[in-house]
């Protein structure tokens, strides 16, 4: 008996990770990508899973940190996401970081093999049709206006917007290697790495503060009249941070702890940058957490500023553009369908989740729920003991406003974190063998451990419970 496509519109993270477990659970799917007939202001290429921002999917420690335990999740449900990034990896200390190019060439190329998967090239205007019957809406956080319209069309509700931005990324062979030094945090071994992934570049005080003047004094792009929305504390651009105060650097993206300089082992940093390689050849790093709206001719003057980087060569400046997201937990149930249009679903950042991971793995449940929907079956979510599912819980309920604000404090993007768990039961955390009482930190870490193993056996134990029916038939 044939099976009625299910359409995804979008190739991004979330669509290209929601199509994939569609097709994987044997239901065909058409996936819906508008570039290259129609582009945007942040991408350059028209290959599906472009990563836009950072390379970065961020920890992959799954025994003690939140967007690690998402990746393992992610993983045990077979995603292609995952599966392309840990294939395209590049070191980066404890972080997952992929060689972008490769990565999104992987996805696009995955996509374009699968006998169930159709890509049509072309801009989706509007919501969905009816007659299209079970779809998926993953467009992103750069959605294209008519659909944002025809959103707010149908929900009578505004969608919210914040900015993102794009950090420089610098040519290797331009660092002074004799100022700046490989290391990474505390000399953390991540997948793929040796300890000495991230080059970094020390500032003294003097060099520090003259630094953060010109930041703050430095020419920025104009806001176009439509980009009146405020910035998300998540991407703040460097200069914005800068204004918040002359230590706020050097205690956020700057900071100097875990870091020895190679080169005066015995002078302590005052603050650090940092640089993250970006593609598979290490020809290219990225300066991790410089997202900016300086004009590009400001950017390259002030950065150069930096001891390493006086005559660097940047392969992309800087950028910034805005993102749009729903008030989700208003427009859609738990099951990601917009309450408006049941036969529509929502997925990736554009529901309000914030980064790779997490977008994707928002594309992988309405994946899941779509494909099972399709075969005339129904899933229950994932419990919020796991990590996609507090996700889900934040986005679609978990969001509460307060009555100091009317009842109105708007719904904000939301990267997964423990906080977001549902509590561990009394005794979970158990003292080390032979200790009385917890020191130091050991409460804290035996707290993130015992989350993060919960998370784990009650993500296979849903998995094995939403298998379909015909996967246990066979």
């Amino acid at each position: 008996m044939s099976i009625k496509p299910i359409h995804v519109v979008g190739g991004g993270l979330a669509g290209s990770e929601a199509a994939w477990q569609i097709a994987e659970q044997g239901v065909p799917v058409i996936l819906h990508e508008m570039r290259p007939v129609r582009g945007t202001e942040a991408h350059k290429t028209d290959a599906l899973a472009e990563l836009v921002c950072s390379n970065s999917f961020r920890s992959d420690d799954a025994e003690a940190n939140a967007v690690g335990v998402i990746h393992a999740e992610m993983r045990r449900a077979g995603s292609l996401i995952m599966r392309m990034a840990d294939a395209n990896q590049v070191p980066a200390g404890g972080a997952l970081a992929v060689d972008r190019e490769g990565f999104s060439r992987a996805v696009s190329a995955a996509i374009e093999a699968h006998p169930l998967i159709t890509l049509e090239r072309g801009e989706v205007e509007g919501l969905p049709p009816e007659e299209w019957g079970s779809s998926i809406v993953a467009t992103g956080p750069l959605t294209a206006p008519s659909l944002a319209e025809a959103i707010r069309a149908a929900t009578g509700s505004d969608a919210l917007a914040f900015f993102d931005a794009i950090a420089p990324i610098v040519h290797f062979d331009t660092i002074d290697m004799d100022k700046a030094w490989f290391q990474s945090r505390y000399d953390k071994v991540g997948p793929g790495g040796t300890g000495k992934d991230y080059i970094n570049c020390p500032l003294d005080r003097e060099t520090y503060e003259r630094f953060v003047a010109a930041l703050v004094e430095g020419d920025r792009v104009g806001f176009k009249e439509w980009e009146g929305t405020p910035y998300f504390d998540g991407c703040l651009p460097i200069e914005v941070m800068a204004e918040r105060g002359p230590e706020t650097l050097r205690h956020g993206p700057m900071k100097p702890m875990g870091l020895t300089n190679a080169h005066q082992p015995d002078v302590k940093p005052y603050a650090v940058v940092q640089l993250r390689q970006d593609n598979a050849l290490g020809t290219l790093y990225n300066m991790v957490g410089f997202q900016t709206k300086l004009k590009y001719g400001a950017q390259a003057e002030i950065f150069r500023m930096i001891p390493g980087l006086e005559n660097a060569e940047f392969a992309r400046l800087g950028g910034l553009h805005r993102n749009t997201y729903l008030n989700s937990p208003v427009l859609l149930d738990q099951t990601l369908r917009l309450k408006a249009r049941p036969h529509v679903r929502f997925a990736g950042q554009i529901t309000g989740c914030e980064g790779y991971v997490e977008s994707a793995a928002v594309g992988l449940l309405a994946g899941r729920f779509a494909a099972a929907e399709r075969q005339g079956e129904t899933i229950a979510p994932p419990p919020q003991t796991t990590a996609t599912g507090a996700l889900l819980a934040h986005i679609t309920g978990g969001h509460l406003a307060h009555e100091e604000d009317g009842g109105k404090r708007s719904f904000q993007p939301m990267n997964v974190n423990f906080g977001l768990f549902a509590p561990l039961d009394p005794g979970a955390i158990v003292k080390p063998e032979g200790q009385k009482r917890f020191r130091g930190k050991e409460k804290a870490i035996a707290k993130k451990k015992a989350l993060s193993a919960r998370a784990l056996a009650d993500f296979s134990a849903w998995l094995n419970r939403s298998a379909p029916a015909r996967a246990a038939a066979e």
